[in-house]
């Protein structure tokens, strides 16, 4: 049976939450491996704005009567279920106390999204399902009670009253709508969630909706292609093919694809690869604008002579914190001065990026990624602003500060060296010790320094030695190899780089 989206005003989840709890309801706490013997259960998909990281393995509670899996720890949301993402945010509202986001037109959304609807928090005392319903009609969503087609089920996340209800309800509108998708054929399915690795390139999390992917099959997602090199299940253990409704990390794309991209099985590489090119050359349709670098510094100069759009260009390393930061930035716009993301991408800084940044006067920001050599070059030749960041909110701060007008001295780091590491050593009761080599700059024993593997940044932090030699040095030149070790991190390995910089406070002018 393939995954019904099962959406009731954004509350379904909320509703089934409680099923995570042994206590409140029957049913035997199983592991995943139960689960994917049982490919034919139905997976209840929660709704929110962006996905959320998984600090534990969740835990599944299934009720062996009606055979629904449930992914659930919260009260609140369902921990590990599949997040939609209905693209651009269009309208909020609030039913009953419940926030309802969509891209739709609220009619067309309800009309076109709810199959079922829990009413979740009936506990309460001041509980009013009456009046939910009657907005809910007003939307065009109309009760079975009243002649519609939507069930309606009053349920408690809390107590889990109406929970066994409302998964029969689910149950039966699965199988009167016969969501069966075809096993034996080529897969198709959505990319959840993409980043690139540190060690494995191009990683997608995807969720296969019909058809049975397997290790080989050549894919497209979007503007990226390949052929699949490795699947990880959810336990992140491997294995060689995945059915439908099941999630799996596949390695051996080209590149990061967009998170819900549709994702397809072809039998030629060859037309994969056409394919992924003529959608590349479509996105890289910008036309060119004076070659002038736009500085944050003197953002309110170029207001003053008519400039009213921050333009911005942000990579990140994973999906998720790049749709995070752009919907934040954006967020921040005015009447006086608007906020535009020219491009946001996966990855590291490339002189692709530097170029587009040109062309459109717009500031870089890199989070928790850098740039690679090339393109910190042209942009330091371009007057290019580069901006590192690893917290999203301090990036917030920053450009709401400088929208204000009410930036303060800010601490600012200046890249005094760059450091390779030629051969690690494992010393008892010292730890890791990098034989290294200073390829440019300067390392100083009291700078901080950020370690880089493949142009994605694992670690920063400060040095808790620098030899020369068997002496301890003050600093070390270009040219000169030296010994050195890290506070708290002992996972150097040969052919990392090391940024040396040391943070400086800068008075601001705008």
């Amino acid at each position: 049976m393939n995954l019904k989206h099962l959406i009731g005003a954004g509350i379904v989840a909320a509703a089934a939450a409680q099923m995570a709890s042994a206590a409140s309801l029957p049913g035997p706490l199983v592991t995943p491996q139960w689960l994917n013997a049982n490919k034919d259960a139905v997976t209840i998909i929660d709704i929110r704005d962006e996905p959320k990281t998984f600090t534990e393995e969740p835990k599944f509670d299934v009720d062996a009567k009606t055979k629904v899996k449930t992914l659930a720890k919260t009260g609140g949301h369902i921990e590990g279920a599949i997040p939609v993402d209905f693209g651009k945010i269009r309208e909020e509202r609030t039913v009953d106390g419940v926030k309802i986001k969509a891209q739709l037109p609220t009619a067309e959304f309800f009309t076109k999204a709810m199959d079922d609807a829990g009413l979740n928090k009936i506990d309460k005392p001041d509980a009013n399902p009456d009046r939910v319903k009657q907005e809910l009609i007003a939307e065009g969503v109309v009760p079975e009670e009243y002649g519609g087609e939507s069930p309606f089920v009053p349920v408690s996340a809390k107590t889990g009253q109406g929970v066994d209800e409302l998964l029969e309800n689910i149950l039966l509108q699965a199988e009167v709508l016969e969501l069966k998708a075809p096993v034996d054929a080529h897969a198709k399915g959505l990319v959840i969630e993409a980043r690139l690795d540190k060690g494995r390139g191009p990683v997608a999390t995807i969720l296969v909706q019909s058809g049975t992917l397997k290790r080989g099959d050549v894919v497209l997602a979007g503007a990226a292609f390949g052929r699949v090199r490795a699947m990880l299940d959810e336990l992140g253990k491997p294995v060689t093919e995945a059915g439908p409704s099941i999630p799996v990390e596949i390695q051996g794309l080209t590149e990061v694809p967009v998170a819900g991209e549709e994702i397809l099985v072809l039998q030629d590489e060859r037309k994969a690869r056409e394919i992924a090119l003529f959608r590349q050359g479509k996105f890289r349709d910008v036309k060119l604008a004076r070659q002038q670098a736009a500085k944050l510094e003197n953002m309110f100069e170029q207001m003053a002579e008519g400039a009213k759009t921050l333009n911005l260009i942000i990579k990140s390393d994973v999906q998720g914190s790049q749709e995070a930061l752009v919907h934040a930035l954006t967020k921040l716009s005015t009447d006086e001065i608007r906020v535009s993301v020219v491009h946001a991408a996966v990855g590291g800084i490339t002189e692709n990026d530097i170029n587009l940044a040109i062309a459109s006067q717009a500031v870089v920001i890199g989070f928790n990624t850098r740039a690679d050599a090339g393109a910190r070059k042209q942009a330091e030749v371009n007057g290019i602003d580069i901006r590192y960041y690893n917290i999203i909110y301090e990036a917030v701060d920053e450009i709401r500060a400088a929208m204000s007008g009410m930036l303060a001295p800010e601490k600012r780091e200046e890249v005094i060296g760059l450091v390779e590491v030629r051969q690690v050593f494992r010393i008892t009761k010292v730890g890791t010790v990098a034989g290294c080599r200073v390829q440019s700059g300067v390392v100083r024993r009291s700078a901080h320094v950020r370690v880089l593997r493949d142009n994605v940044v694992i670690h920063t932090g400060e040095l808790d030695s620098l030899k020369r030699f068997k002496d301890d040095a003050r600093e070390v030149q270009e040219g000169f190899e030296c010994g050195l070790s890290l506070k708290s991190f002992q996972d150097l390995k040969e052919g990392d780089q090391l940024e040396v910089f040391e943070v400086k406070e800068v008075a601001r002018t705008l």
